[in-house]
């Protein structure tokens, strides 16, 4: 599970605020250590087995933004965390002086190598979310997208070689003259990589993470699920999985000439994303009790091999 801790919390403190809900007394109390943004545990209960999250960058009037996403789309059939409300029927609380919420535990586990068949399964799942996506009315821009992607490169500019400044600064110069507009947009996750999905009997039994949500072009959220689910160990897209995962995506969410055009823009723009979002993480890194640092070498070199092969891929033939 893509999560961490960075803030820890006390078997006492989490039976007195689980005093506000109906989920029975607490049983145990387990920090997730894996994931760089916020503070996670697995909380057992008499009743059952959740997730509770500790907010530790998303300020309050930010949240229910993704909280209503995710109950929205668990209400139409999307596998996802369902946030649980109080006796004030409030899903979001105060724990340890942090925004918490507590959402049902998944069923299911990640898969470290993807094959042709989970990427089929997420490409399906992937466009229905996006369909189910159509009628949530709540807005607000991808946080991690263009201005994000320009405001960390400043920050992490000195601390790259003189060949990886020349990269970063060539791609958004690149970035810059494609229009994201153009292509159809909506909710995406944003964040759906191998570690964001479970599997359990051959089927998806929950999707998480949903706190780099936001409205982009769904063609984005399809090129982070590529970069990661199809790539092979050269950096190359393999033709195989990436087939697989269009060839569900389609039929659910019919993919457009503009958007098939945008493909190879798409897979630089998601590369180039993860890229930033981990030389965030190692060049400007937060103290916590468990945290995941990732490679940002992983994504530069992506990000290369999509410049120079032209991000060509299979798409439907």
């Amino acid at each position: 599970m893509a999560m961490s801790v960075f803030t820890d919390l006390a078997p006492a403190q989490v039976s007195a605020w689980l005093g506000r809900y109906s989920l029975g007394t607490l049983v145990d109390l387990a920090g997730i250590a894996a994931g760089v943004e916020n503070s996670n545990f697995f909380v057992t209960t008499t009743h059952g087995r959740y997730v509770l999250t500790l907010f530790e960058r998303l300020g309050r009037d930010e949240l229910p933004f993704y909280l209503h996403l995710m109950a929205h789309l668990a209400r139409h059939g999307i596998p996802c965390p369902a946030p649980i409300a109080d006796r004030d029927n409030e899903f979001l609380g105060t724990l340890a002086g942090r925004p918490a919420v507590i959402v049902t535990c998944l069923p299911g586990r990640s898969v470290t190598v993807a094959d042709a068949r989970h990427c089929s399964l997420v490409g399906g799942m992937l466009a229905d979310m996006h369909v189910a996506g159509e009628s949530y009315h709540r807005h607000q821009e991808n946080p991690r997208g263009p201005r994000w992607w320009h405001d960390t490169a400043h920050l992490v500019m000195p601390h790259l070689t003189s060949a990886e400044q020349a990269l970063l600064k060539d791609e958004l110069r690149f970035q810059a003259l494609h229009r994201r507009a153009d292509i159809p947009g909506g909710v995406i996750h944003a964040d759906l990589f191998r570690d964001n999905v479970l599997f359990e009997d051959g089927r998806i039994g929950g999707v998480i993470d949903f706190y780099f949500a936001g409205v982009d072009a769904l063609l984005f959220d399809l090129a982070v699920v590529a970069n990661d689910w199809c790539t092979g160990a050269g950096g190359e897209l393999d033709p195989t999985r990436t087939r697989a995962l269009l060839r569900a995506y389609h039929p659910v969410r019919a993919l457009t000439p503009l958007e098939h055009g945008a493909w190879p823009v798409m897979l630089r723009a998601a590369a180039l994303r993860f890229w930033l979002s981990r030389l965030h993480d190692r060049f400007v890194p937060r103290t916590g009790h468990m945290v995941l640092v990732k490679e940002p070498a992983e994504y530069r070199d992506i990000l290369r091999r999509r410049v120079a092969d032209g991000g060509q891929a299979p798409w439907l033939d």
